[in-house]
Protein backbone atom coordinates (compact mmCIF):
# COMPACT_ATOMS: atom_id res chain seq x y z
CA UNK A 1 0.00 0.00 0.00
CA UNK A 2 0.96 3.64 -0.35
CA UNK A 3 3.60 5.27 1.85
CA UNK A 4 1.83 8.59 1.47
CA UNK A 5 -1.92 9.12 1.54
CA UNK A 6 -4.07 12.19 1.02
CA UNK A 7 -6.99 13.84 2.73
CA UNK A 8 -9.20 16.70 1.56
CA UNK A 9 -10.47 19.24 4.06
CA UNK A 10 -11.57 22.86 4.02
CA UNK A 11 -9.11 25.64 4.66
CA UNK A 12 -10.91 26.54 7.91
CA UNK A 13 -10.80 22.92 9.13
CA UNK A 14 -7.06 22.88 8.53
CA UNK A 15 -6.62 26.22 10.32
CA UNK A 16 -8.62 24.91 13.28
CA UNK A 17 -6.38 21.83 13.39
CA UNK A 18 -3.35 24.07 13.81
CA UNK A 19 -4.96 25.56 16.93
CA UNK A 20 -6.15 22.20 18.29
CA UNK A 21 -2.76 20.55 17.54
CA UNK A 22 -4.54 17.66 15.78
CA UNK A 23 -7.04 17.21 12.96
CA UNK A 24 -10.43 15.60 13.49
CA UNK A 25 -12.75 15.41 10.50
CA UNK A 26 -16.51 15.36 11.15
CA UNK A 27 -16.51 11.78 9.83
CA UNK A 28 -14.41 10.69 12.81
CA UNK A 29 -17.43 11.26 15.06
CA UNK A 30 -20.14 10.24 12.58
CA UNK A 31 -18.43 7.20 10.99
CA UNK A 32 -15.56 6.43 13.35
CA UNK A 33 -12.75 7.25 10.93
CA UNK A 34 -11.21 9.92 8.70
CA UNK A 35 -11.55 9.23 4.97
CA UNK A 36 -8.26 9.29 3.07
CA UNK A 37 -7.19 8.37 -0.44
CA UNK A 38 -4.24 7.07 -2.35
CA UNK A 39 -2.77 9.54 -4.85
CA UNK A 40 -4.38 7.80 -7.84
CA UNK A 41 -7.83 8.06 -6.19
CA UNK A 42 -7.83 11.72 -5.18
CA UNK A 43 -9.26 13.30 -8.34
CA UNK A 44 -12.19 10.88 -8.44
CA UNK A 45 -12.90 11.56 -4.75
CA UNK A 46 -12.61 15.33 -5.20
CA UNK A 47 -14.97 15.38 -8.18
CA UNK A 48 -17.49 13.06 -6.51
CA UNK A 49 -17.66 14.68 -3.07
CA UNK A 50 -16.43 18.27 -3.56
CA UNK A 51 -17.84 19.45 -6.91
CA UNK A 52 -16.92 23.06 -7.57
CA UNK A 53 -15.60 23.63 -4.02
CA UNK A 54 -12.96 26.35 -3.94
CA UNK A 55 -11.88 26.52 -0.29
CA UNK A 56 -10.15 23.16 -0.02
CA UNK A 57 -6.79 22.04 1.32
CA UNK A 58 -5.07 18.84 0.24
CA UNK A 59 -3.06 17.12 2.97
CA UNK A 60 -0.18 14.79 2.13
CA UNK A 61 0.24 12.32 5.00
CA UNK A 62 3.17 10.04 5.86
CA UNK A 63 1.59 6.73 6.94
CA UNK A 64 4.69 5.78 8.97
CA UNK A 65 4.17 8.77 11.28
CA UNK A 66 0.49 8.15 12.05
CA UNK A 67 -0.39 7.55 15.69
CA UNK A 68 -3.96 6.38 15.06
CA UNK A 69 -4.73 3.05 13.41
CA UNK A 70 -4.83 3.06 9.60
CA UNK A 71 -6.98 0.41 7.93
CA UNK A 72 -7.24 -0.33 4.21
CA UNK A 73 -10.92 -1.01 3.53
CA UNK A 74 -13.10 -1.67 0.51
CA UNK A 75 -15.52 1.03 -0.58
CA UNK A 76 -17.14 1.73 -3.95
CA UNK A 77 -15.23 -1.10 -5.62
CA UNK A 78 -11.82 0.17 -4.48
CA UNK A 79 -9.63 0.02 -1.37
CA UNK A 80 -9.23 3.24 0.62
CA UNK A 81 -7.15 4.15 3.67
CA UNK A 82 -9.27 5.01 6.72
CA UNK A 83 -7.73 6.60 9.80
CA UNK A 84 -9.37 5.43 13.04
CA UNK A 85 -8.49 8.37 15.26
CA UNK A 86 -7.30 11.96 15.07
CA UNK A 87 -4.61 12.90 12.58
CA UNK A 88 -1.45 13.94 14.38
CA UNK A 89 -0.06 17.02 12.66
CA UNK A 90 3.54 15.79 12.52
CA UNK A 91 2.37 13.12 10.05
CA UNK A 92 1.29 15.84 7.60
CA UNK A 93 4.09 16.35 5.11
CA UNK A 94 2.43 19.20 3.23
CA UNK A 95 -0.83 21.13 2.99
CA UNK A 96 -1.64 22.64 -0.40
CA UNK A 97 -4.55 24.77 -1.62
CA UNK A 98 -6.70 22.50 -3.78
CA UNK A 99 -9.12 23.96 -6.31
CA UNK A 100 -10.94 22.84 -9.43
CA UNK A 101 -10.31 24.37 -12.83
CA UNK A 102 -12.46 27.17 -14.25
CA UNK A 103 -15.17 24.66 -15.19
CA UNK A 104 -15.46 23.36 -11.61
CA UNK A 105 -13.70 20.05 -12.31
CA UNK A 106 -10.65 18.74 -10.45
CA UNK A 107 -8.18 17.65 -13.14
CA UNK A 108 -4.84 17.98 -11.33
CA UNK A 109 -3.65 18.05 -7.76
CA UNK A 110 -0.54 19.40 -6.01
CA UNK A 111 2.18 16.79 -5.89
CA UNK A 112 4.53 16.11 -3.00
CA UNK A 113 7.70 14.23 -3.87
Amino acid sequence: MAEKILHICTQSEWQNAQIAKEYQAASLESEGFIHCSQPDQILKVANQYYPEAVDLTLLWIDVDKLKAELRWESSDGDVFPHLYGPLNLNAVLAAFPFQPDETGVFRTYPKFE
